[in-house]
């Protein structure tokens, strides 16, 4: 009931998003248990904007009562053959409290396009012909720029066959989780003298403790990762 529920809130905040203008969008919720990067209130989750001092890529962070959770985001196309750009993520969870939080895969959005995470397949395994034949659409880890690079983590995944997953954070450590998706749009990408990057907004929630921490992404933030 809560993800039938978690889903329709994230659609239905999904729909103030305006086609074409890249700028995340503000918006209010009555949903106390959500936190939206961007949308502070009094009292809830704060919002801010870190730089890798190594890179300068943008990470996204919400703060909440001695949680902190921060997200960063990457794309690339796994094979030529492919349609869609493959869209990674890696959120990182803080918990400097007294007790320990559950951490749960939410839902995810492209561009108003609610999607699912790939199968995935660890970067210590390698996928046989035969399975990449029965199962065209799964990943290895191992092939990623985004992941061998060390710009996402690999430590942990939710992925199609481990939605239902539960990770547990400790007091005073942390942990982190990533998760693949491929962008259903037959032309996602828009290109300048600058690149090429996806277009309209990417959005995802991630379920820590009690609350929905929700990310959203302008495609144009995000890094290539297999340029």
């Amino acid at each position: 009931m809560r993800r039938a529920c978690l889903l329709a809130f994230i659609t239905l905040t999904f729909t103030i998003y305006v086609p074409g203008q890249d700028d995340l969008v503000k918006f209010a919720t009555e949903a106390r248990s959500a936190f939206v990067w961007g949308s502070d209130a009094p009292a809830a989750a704060t919002s801010s904007t870190l730089r890798d001092p190594l890179t300068g890529v943008e990470i996204l962070k919400l703060t909440y009562a001695g949680i902190e959770v921060s997200s960063r985001m990457g794309f690339e196309k796994l094979r030529p053959e492919r349609v869609g750009e493959l869209i990674a993520y890696t959120t990182t969870i803080v918990n400097a409290t007294r007790a320990k939080v559950l951490v749960r895969y939410g839902a995810a959005s492209i561009d108003g396009h609610i999607v699912s995470p790939v199968s995935t397949v660890s970067a210590t395994k390698h996928l046989s012909s035969k399975r990449l034949k029965r199962e065209p659409n799964i990943v290895e880890i191992g092939k990623l720029y985004c992941f061998t690079s060390g710009f996402l983590s690999s430590e942990n995944f939710f992925s199609a066959d481990q939605l239902s997953l539960e990770l547990t954070v400790e007091p005073q450590t942390s942990l982190t989780v990533s998760t693949v998706i491929e962008d259903p749009r037959p032309y996602p990408l828009r290109c300048t003298v600058e690149g090429c990057n996806p277009i309209g907004t990417v959005r995802y929630s991630i379920r820590v403790g009690s609350h929905d921490y929700i990310f959203g992404w302008p495609g144009r933030k995000l890094v290539n990762c297999g340029r």
